[in-house]
């Protein structure tokens, strides 16, 4: 352990890891980053950052940026919110999501859609198939229930709670945390209204276009329902880069009438 107890010594220790590079870690730049999935043109790369077990992150994505969640090894999960960025009273709504869309579960092609009617993020690419709209995030209570702790600071921090800290961060509070999709642990209803959990267990990714300035926060914290007494969450990596804006013949977009009006509602908005 290094002398810390001066100043002085305390300044040179710090600079000294000046370069350290760690598995979880943003890349600044971000178009240095390594480990870059081979159709992705790294030197495009706005956002590029790796998150371990129970940590979180947020970020604010211009229109038209194209954003990439991979679960690295097979076993993150990746419990995901967003607001719209210049009016955060705005945010994901997960029934509504699968209320207008007639559908329970999330994949290509798919809506994240706002409170207010229209498309924060679609889903332009997903290798998984497994994500979850019905459970929400796993909470204090939740983790202590099933590790014997879930509080922030603890070794099983809660996504609740991982989404708090990185709101206040933009100024917003516990009354701005929506329930959250879960990407990467899907869940399924049996015919007698049960819920059934499934893990993902290979590497995979799942890549949205916001179709608004959106904030997108996420924690890297097991499902609520994922039934193993250890703590388990593996890396989950982020890159972003910026395209352009939903055209008006985008195949998603033009998928259904639902989809079509919820795109006429962000279209007048921007007007």
């Amino acid at each position: 352990m290094p002398d810390l107890s001066d100043p002085y010594l305390a300044r040179d220790h710090a600079r000294s890891k000046h370069g350290t590079v760690v598995d979880a870690m943003q890349t600044l730049p971000a178009n240095t980053a390594t480990h870059v999935p081979e159709d992705i043109d790294a030197k495009q790369l706005i956002w590029a950052e790796t998150f371990s077990s129970g940590e979180y992150g947020s970020r604010v994505l211009k229109r038209g940026t194209r954003v990439r969640l991979v679960d690295v090894d097979g076993d993150a999960c990746c419990q995901f919110i967003v607001h719209h960025a210049s009016r955060p009273y705005e945010r994901l709504n997960v029934a509504d999501t699968v209320k207008v869309q007639w559908n329970g579960y999330l994949g290509e092609g798919k809506l994240l859609l706002s409170d207010m009617g229209r498309v924060l993020m679609s889903i332009v690419r997903d290798t998984s198939g497994r994500h979850d709209t019905f459970c929400g995030p796993s909470t204090a209570w939740s983790n202590a229930k099933r590790y014997g702790d879930g509080e922030n600071y603890s070794k099983q921090p809660n996504a609740r709670d991982r989404f708090l800290l990185a709101l206040l961060k933009h100024g917003m509070g516990k009354k701005d945390i929506p329930p959250s999709l879960n990407f990467f642990k899907g869940v399924t209803i049996g015919e007698d209204g049960s819920l059934h959990f499934n893990g993902d267990a290979k590497p995979s990714f799942i890549e949205l276009r916001a179709e608004m300035d959106v904030l997108v926060t996420f924690a890297n914290c097991p499902h609520v329902l994922d039934p193993r007494p250890g703590y388990t969450a593996s890396p989950l990596r982020a890159f972003a880069w910026q395209g352009p804006p939903t055209l008006a013949d985008d195949p998603i977009r033009n998928a259904s009438p639902e989809a079509q009006r919820a795109f006429e509602n962000v279209d007048d908005w921007l007007l």
